[in-house]
């Protein structure tokens, strides 16, 4: 039996974040919240474009990531697919 092995993605970015230091409260607001304080955050970490290249690669549909809203980065893929 020949089992292929999965290759787990790097996430040794999401130490150095400075998400990972402040609590997903920003980052996760309810719907409807502000999400100006965490796009803030994001303009200030070096793990932005992994953050994002990461949110984009795995499709993830909640909470701001690389800087960019849920309809933000809907948009930016469905801009990528034309």
């Amino acid at each position: 039996m020949h089992i292929e092995s999965i290759a787990a993605p790097d996430l040794s970015w999401q130490e150095q974040a400075l998400c990972a230091q402040t609590g997903a409260d920003f980052f996760f607001p309810e719907p409807g919240s502000s999400v100006r304080e965490a796009k803030r955050i994001c303009g200030l970490c070096e793990m932005q474009s992994a953050c994002l290249q990461y949110a984009l690669a795995n499709d993830e549909r909640f909470g701001v990531w690389g800087g960019l809203s849920e309809k933000e980065r809907l948009s930016l893929r469905r801009t990528h697919q034309q």
